[in-house]
């Protein structure tokens, strides 16, 4: 598909379509990632006020990123088909920085925008490394897992549990920052 084509069933130019993407890929993961950095933060948003922060953004993560739908299945299959949407797919997790900082902040409070945009940027990160573990596994992966079936990547073991543990180190700052602004 050539970009003309792409940009005329999105309904604008090519050189608009040039100025938001890089590349094919870009464009196809970002439609296929779609609004999930504002379902990101939303979904922290929407947790109780008295919940650990913590756990709020590990939830809404993990709920955010292993929705299991139709759509999402295809999207996964598409993604792990082709090494240049795998990176462009990774290259989306950034996208929840500026979102989930302002729900932070929002949370934090008074003087929290600056803690808010490190913690939400480490979550971006964490979030990538759990992705790159789970859709290019290193060459030590148990056997059977994460094999490359002829450029087809077998995502390796639970993405729940890859999210969560790539967020677990993130607990002790996201607790200090609640705990500045509770005193």
């Amino acid at each position: 598909m050539r970009v003309e084509d792409i940009a005329e069933a999105a309904g604008v130019s090519p050189r608009t379509y040039n100025n938001y993407f890089a590349s094919r890929e870009q464009a196809i993961a970002s439609a296929v990632t779609g609004d999930r950095e504002a379902r990101v933060a939303a979904a922290v948003a929407a947790r109780p006020e008295g919940a650990r922060l913590a756990d709020a953004v590990t939830e809404a993560v993990v709920e955010q990123y292993t929705r299991d739908g139709e759509r999402e299945q295809r999207a996964l299959l598409l993604i792990t088909s082709r090494p240049a949407l795998r990176d462009a797919f990774l290259g989306t997790t950034a996208g929840i920085e500026l979102p989930l900082a302002e729900v932070i902040a929002a949370r934090l409070g008074d003087g929290g925008a600056h803690t808010a945009r490190v913690l939400a940027a480490s979550v971006a990160a964490a979030v990538r490394v759990a992705l790159e573990g789970w859709l290019r596994p290193t060459r030590h992966a148990p056997a059977g897992e994460g094999r490359d079936a002829g450029g087809l990547v077998v995502p390796s073991g639970a993405l729940p549990d890859r999210l969560r543990e790539a967020l677990a180190p993130l607990a002790p700052a996201f607790d200090a920052a609640e705990g500045r602004t509770r005193s």
